[in-house]
């Protein structure tokens, strides 16, 4: 190996070692209030100027070892030389204007054939843009606080959701007009500034930044929800877990959603043709449920109430025969282009049924305890057909004990549903589905089993 080569490959290592130094943003971890102008940072480069332009991809290609490669920055710049506009290819740190031995082989090979290819001196301005939000933070917060940079968010509608942990409050502010900056699809950041509250599963939370406005747009499923962030609960976490259950429904069943929040079953299973009963206890909750049901136009399949969920899962049977006493009337848009002689197409009838077949119960901190409301569900009609019940809990494991087995998180779960049912049932009943990791000692899951005919027809 020539002593030339060698020098290259050390120059580069040395250079390698300090490369992420180079380019991270300032440092000033007694910052408290965003100050945009302080993340500035001039790099000294060496940078490639042409005479003749329509070198630059030859040179770009032959000599990639030695280009500037930062993600967000054009190896490719303009420039001014003796007032006339020019173009200069910026190299990478370890290559230095005046000393050619810098470059490698194929560089100096290419620049010996082309005279008109000339080294010189080159600045890199970054500014606040090109930085992301966790490597701003990681310059701005005290080292101890290093190990989790909290940037990651839940975004609903317009809203960015964060949960601070508490030694990151001060610099909530920061955090905020950080998350802001970034995310041009943001316009309000929050946090969660206590623990979620177990009857109507809503937080209290507080404005980081941007607009004081928490009232919300949000798709999915292929339905828009509209709804107030600070007053009802919604997950966009469970997504893929609402679409997964949804999918299991069936036209000509009726399904009977316990704690329907603002619609995100309710709405997208009525506009699959199937018929729910959803309800909401808590007011606001309830109000936009309403409002998702006309906004989707699923009001013929999806019936709101405003109910405890005991008093719901009681009165859904009676409430479910109402309605099947006329069949739903669904009218059938017109072809934009009808002929004047076409008559307009006829609406189409579907018959209710008269028993449920399923009821969604997601509610997981507490959704268990109203299974004893299934006791004598049916007591009046033996012969209906048993529905489906999907439960939605927690399970919490002991942070000293080893990670539960799936069998042994099957068997407390079972023992927790034959409690509240007051009636035995066989583990091997129940199917099981993982949602999501909730802490590192507690996990969602989605518990189904068919209610057992000695609980629905009790006296």
């Amino acid at each position: 190996m020539s002593r030339q080569i060698a020098q290259v490959l050390r120059a580069r290592q040395l250079s390698m070692a300090d490369y992420e130094a180079l380019f991270r943003p300032p440092v000033n971890r007694g910052m408290r209030v965003l100050d945009r102008e302080f993340f500035r940072r001039s790099v000294p480069l060496a940078a490639a100027r042409f005479a003749d332009p329509r070198l630059i991809p030859t040179f770009s290609k032959q000599c990639q070892a030695d280009i500037l490669q930062l993600q967000g920055v054009p190896h490719v710049a303009a420039t001014t030389v003796a007032g006339e506009a020019a173009k200069v290819v910026r190299l990478a740190p370890h290559v230095r204007a005046d000393d050619p031995s810098t470059l490698a082989e194929s560089t100096r090979a290419l620049l010996a054939a082309e005279p008109s290819i000339t080294l010189e001196p080159h600045t890199l301005e970054l500014k606040y843009g090109h930085w992301r939000a966790d490597e701003i933070l990681a310059a701005v917060l005290p080292e101890e606080l290093l190990d989790e940079v909290p940037s990651g968010f839940t975004m609903t509608g317009h809203v960015a959701h964060m949960n601070l942990r508490d030694e990151y409050r001060p610099y909530g502010r920061l955090i905020g007009e950080l998350v802001l900056d970034k995310n041009p699809k943001i316009r309000t950041v929050v946090n969660k500034t206590d623990s979620i509250d177990t009857k109507f599963r809503t937080f209290a939370m507080e404005v980081l930044a941007g607009d004081d406005d928490t009232m919300v747009e949000h798709h999915e499923s292929g339905c828009r929800f509209r709804f107030d962030f600070a007053r009802v609960y919604w997950n966009s976490r469970l997504h893929t877990e609402h679409d997964r259950l949804i999918q299991t429904f069936r036209p000509g069943e009726a399904v009977c959603d316990v704690f329907a929040g603002v619609g995100p079953f309710a709405v997208p299973a009525g506009r699959r043709g199937i018929v729910v009963l959803a309800n909401d206890l808590n007011g606001p909750s309830y109000a936009a449920l309403c409002d998702n049901i006309k906004l989707n136009k699923v009001a013929p399949y999806v019936h709101a109430f405003n109910l405890d969920g005991r008093d719901f899962i009681r009165a859904s049977v009676a409430a479910l025969r109402a309605l099947a006493r006329d069949p739903i009337t669904v009218p059938v848009r017109a072809p934009k282009r009808l002929k004047p002689s076409q008559p307009p197409p006829a609406p189409v009838t579907v018959a209710v049924p008269s028993t449920p077949s399923r009821y969604v119960m997601n509610l997981p901190d507490t959704a268990i305890e109203f299974l004893d409301a299934f006791r004598g569900l049916l007591a009046d009609d033996p012969g209906a057909a048993l529905p489906r019940v999907h439960v939605y809990c927690f399970h919490k494991s002991d942070p000293a004990a080893p990670k539960p087995t799936e069998p042994e998180v099957r068997v407390a779960l079972r023992d927790r549903v034959a409690a509240a049912l007051g009636h035995e049932i066989d583990a091997a009943a129940l199917d099981l589905h993982f949602v999501r990791q909730v802490a590192p000692t507690k996990g969602m899951w989605c518990v189904s089993f068919d209610l057992p005919a000695a609980v629905a027809h009790a006296a």
